[in-house]
């Protein structure tokens, strides 16, 4: 009997990809399940999906085969949640990790919340959000350089994109709402940016729990900026007078005083409004207190080659961020049942770890 994980990878997009590819590899994962949409891939096995050896397990698009397949974990990336879907998920008895939301799922509505709650209590099984951002860096990396802190006063996480060279219409296009008219990218008029808008409210409320923060409230601005001129992008066209720039702002405020602060800015086709702060591509981490930190985070296909593409880069959070998925099964099946928080389950690492080296001539 084997003592591996065994692990259904839900949906096949460009995270979900790597990650099948990344539970083929690891030594202590087998894989046992996969539930794709297309037809296209339906009955395709799940090593030729994602450019591995052929495995044995073939890909179906039957949410109910799943659903009956016994397994330890389920890696959740589809393009549109479902937490009935992960409720099922959870009561058949198998934990559930997801890129896609439930980042801190102690923060969701009460209903949600015991509804979640009550699914693992009867599969025995718990939950968990996780990624690169929503994720590592504005749950776990504060969290470790505050190891070092006697006291903290703010935390703030700033996130610079230019979303030039990701090559999702998908997302850019029709979630963000990058090239539309500003009216339809507000946070009222387009529901994906008040989800969006949600599960980064979910990171504040996750560290104020484990640090100690007692908010009141969470306070969300969002400022919109659109193109001077008319520019293709990887994944499409955009006319000028419509969206290239989009600025958030999260606080959390305890006494009218910010404690946690996230901003994104956002960016498409190199045009950067003058009136915003400068910041380092990538993400920056720092806190206040004594003492103070300041970290700075950029995943990258590589730093030391120089034959590679921006594409390849881009792609590279991606991998980052289904690495920290796969990364952390092992902790999740080992929790106790609940809603899990990622001060919860300690440290992650790598699974895999480290390439042999090519032989010396």
């Amino acid at each position: 009997m084997s003592d591996r994980l065994e692990v259904i990878q839900w949906a096949t997009g460009n995270v979900g990809n790597e990650s099948l590819k990344a539970i083929l590899m690891h030594p202590g994962l087998e894989l046992v399940g996969l539930r794709v949409y297309s037809g296209e891939k339906d009955g395709v096995d799940a090593g030729t999906l994602c450019g591995m050896p052929e495995c044995g397990v073939r890909a179906t698009t039957n949410a109910k085969a799943i659903l009956d397949t016994d397994a330890d974990c389920v890696v959740y990336m589809p393009r549109h949640a479902d937490i009935d879907e992960v409720c099922a998920l959870l009561r058949s008895g198998k934990n559930v990790i997801s890129t896609a939301f439930l980042f801190y799922a102690e923060c969701l509505d009460e209903k949600r919340r015991e509804k979640l709650r009550a699914a693992c209590m009867e599969g025995r099984t718990s939950v968990h959000g996780t990624g690169i951002h929503p994720g590592f860096v504005g749950m776990v990396l504060p969290l470790a350089l505050s190891g070092m802190s006697r006291t903290i006063d703010k935390i703030r996480i700033v996130e610079k994109a230019d979303w030039t060279y990701y090559a999702s219409p998908r997302i850019t296009f029709d979630n963000m709402r990058f090239g539309r008219p500003a009216a339809e990218a507000t946070l009222e008029a387009n529901p994906f940016a008040r989800f969006n808008a949600g599960i980064f409210e979910e990171q504040i409320w996750m560290l104020a729990k484990a640090l100690g923060a007692k908010l009141d409230r969470v306070v969300i601005d969002q400022e919109l900026v659109v193109s001077e001129s008319s520019y293709d992008v990887l994944a499409g066209r955009v006319e000028a007078g419509t969206v290239s720039g989009q600025r958030y702002q999260w606080r959390g405020e305890s006494a009218g005083v910010t404690q946690i602060q996230i901003d994104a800015l956002w960016t498409l086709g190199g045009e950067y409004p003058a009136h915003w702060e400068r910041a380092r591509e990538g993400w920056t981490v720092k806190i206040e207190g004594e003492p103070s930190f300041r970290s700075h985070f950029l995943p990258a296909a590589s730093f030391e080659r120089r034959d590679l593409s921006i594409e390849d880069h881009v792609h590279a959070s991606d991998i980052a961020t289904a690495m920290q998925a796969v990364n952390t099964i092992a902790a999740l099946c080992a929790s106790p049942p609940g809603l899990r928080g990622t001060f919860e389950l300690g440290p992650v690492h790598a699974g895999i770890g480290f390439r042999r080296p090519p032989r010396r001539a």
